[in-house]
Parts: structure tokens; C-alpha cells; sequence
């Protein structure tokens, strides 16, 4: 990965956490990361665990950024959220996946498209 693709992903990252909470999410964490993979954010919203995937694309050449959240990655995401779960103690949380998509171009922040897609996939 270049380094302008992890800057763009980084601001990514803290543009859809802005995002979030303003629509009363409590980030809790970001970046967990376990030898299965890693979530972007985990936060609360309206008393639920949200395991947020945010996927970020400067066009739609390759498609929408929240096809990028394969069954595959759904997969990896699963079994990462649970390690949280276990080691946090919380199995039996009420708990969902959304997912971020944010669209625009690296260098024009302020014309960032984003959008929330909860309970964007079940396990």
C-alpha cells in the first residue's frame, strides 16, 4: 500500500468517525486488530455494539466503496468482532456490522460523499 493511499484511508477513517458521531454513535474503540483481522471502529449506538467497516474510494472505477466488503471481509469481520467480544467479556451483547462509504478525492476532503449503511451484513 502507498503512503498516500494509508493517508487517504487514515482521514478515511477519522472523517466517518466525525460522521458517526454525529449521529450518536460513542466510538469505543478504533482499529482492533487480531491475527484474523481488523475493525475499523467499534462504537455504541442506541445501546447496541456496532462494529463499523469503513471503506473509502476516490471514484466508482471499481465500483461502490461498500461492495469492497466482500463476503470474504464480512467474514474476517465476524470473527474479529467476536475476539472482542470474548475478550471484553460481552458475548450476548445485542451487536450489528455497519459499514461507511465514503467517495471523493483524496485532496478535497470538503467534498467528501459519505454514507451510513447499518446492519449492513448479518453473520
Amino acid at each position: 500500500m502507498t503512503a498516500e493511499r494509508r493517508r487517504f484511508g487514515q482521514a478515511g477513517e477519522e472523517a466517518a468517525q466525525a460522521f458517526l458521531r454525529k449521529k450518536k454513535y460513542r466510538i469505543l474503540e478504533t482499529n482492533f486488530r487480531t491475527p484474523s483481522g481488523e475493525i475499523d471502529i467499534i462504537a455504541e449506538h442506541k445501546g447496541v455494539l456496532v462494529f463499523v467497516e469503513v471503506k473509502a474510494r476516490s471514484g466508482k472505477t471499481f465500483g461502490a466503496p461498500e461492495e469492497a466488503v466482500t463476503p470474504t471481509k464480512q467474514k474476517k469481520l465476524v470473527q474479529t468482532a467476536r475476539q472482542f467480544l470474548l475478550q471484553r467479556n460481552l458475548e450476548g451483547r445485542p451487536c450489528r456490522f455497519d459499514v461507511v462509504s465514503l467517495l471523493g478525492s483524496p485532496d478535497r476532503p470538503e467534498d467528501w460523499t459519505l454514507e451510513l449503511l447499518e446492519d449492513a451484513f448479518r453473520p
